[in-house]
């Protein structure tokens, strides 16, 4: 006669395979967030290097605010950034001082629509909608090559 073994209360047998089933999403929708958290920081710089470029421009004589806009949207369409909005461009007057002269400013502001990857998905599938899409915004300022006005 043959006896049988008999499952022990104590036994841990498969035990890892449960851990593993349980933590494995939560360490892939990790993985996805910081992919798509990299992507988004990278869409970020490109948008302020834009700006920048674009306020470069605009502190320069003899350029126009369409000359610009036109600056920034070419480096967002090469960097593979196309559909962004207009860049707001400003012109401003910062005193230097307490009431002395007054310095010409340009401000670029750029947009830019970042969608989600992985998160968006993700998130919807969850019954969640707020991590779509978010607008990414920078805005650079620089001084104009002019003399301060009241010098």
């Amino acid at each position: 006669m043959m006896f049988r073994r008999r499952p022990r209360l104590g036994d841990d047998r498969g035990s890892e395979l449960i851990e593993l089933a349980i933590v494995l999403p939560l360490l892939l929708i990790m993985a996805a967030a910081i992919v798509d958290f990299g992507f988004m920081f990278q869409r970020y710089e490109v948008l302020t290097n834009a700006a920048r470029e674009g306020a470069r421009l605009g502190s320069l004589p003899g350029y126009s605010v369409a000359d610009v806009q036109n600056r920034v949207t070419d480096y967002l369409n090469v960097a593979g950034m196309s559909g962004a909005p207009a860049p707001s461009v400003t012109y401003s007057n910062v005193a230097i001082g307490g009431g002395g002269p007054t310095i010409n400013m340009v401000n670029v502001t750029a947009f830019f629509p970042y969608d989600f990857l992985y998160i968006g998905p993700i998130a919807g599938l969850a019954g969640g909608t707020g991590w779509n899409s978010i607008t990414l915004q920078t805005t650079s300022s620089m001084r104009v090559e002019a003399p301060a006005a009241g010098s």
